[in-house]
């Protein structure tokens, strides 16, 4: 009988993570790479498994992560989302404490585009008097 998984989409920016959590030990892999080797920097590593700290429950779940798209801080940042979303399907009592760290709501801070006749989104060409 396969084991019980709990699969949820992450997002931020422009990355979008595939997160199924099955019940285990705290083993990690992203795109088929170790957790530590995918992630380098240990701030990202933190922002990632932050839903497993507020909730307690770091070491109680495996994760296999697919993620794409944006760098490797959004791509941190749509692995914690979907972490989160995958912990509520597995315990709905633990919704409470990852609503109110903020991990449910997807970050949609995205680059502002360029607009036509400017340098940059907002930044204008320098004004000529003659």
């Amino acid at each position: 009988m396969a084991s019980v998984t709990y699969t949820a989409t992450g997002k931020r920016k422009t990355s979008v993570a595939r997160v199924i959590l099955s019940p285990g030990v705290g083993r990690a892999t992203v795109n088929g790479r170790e957790f530590e080797e995918f992630f380098g920097r240990q701030v990202l590593q933190t922002i990632a498994l932050m839903p497993f700290e507020a909730t307690k429950t770091k070491g109680k779940f495996d994760m296999k992560i697919n993620v794409f798209g944006g760098g490797v801080a959004g791509q941190a940042g749509a692995i914690r989302h979907g972490i989160a979303r995958a912990l509520c399907l597995a315990d709905e009592t633990l919704r409470t404490p990852l609503k109110r760290a903020g991990f449910l709501t997807r970050d949609s801070r995205v680059v502002e585009r360029k607009k036509a006749g400017l340098k940059k989104a907002r930044k204008r060409p320098q004004f000529s008097k003659r």
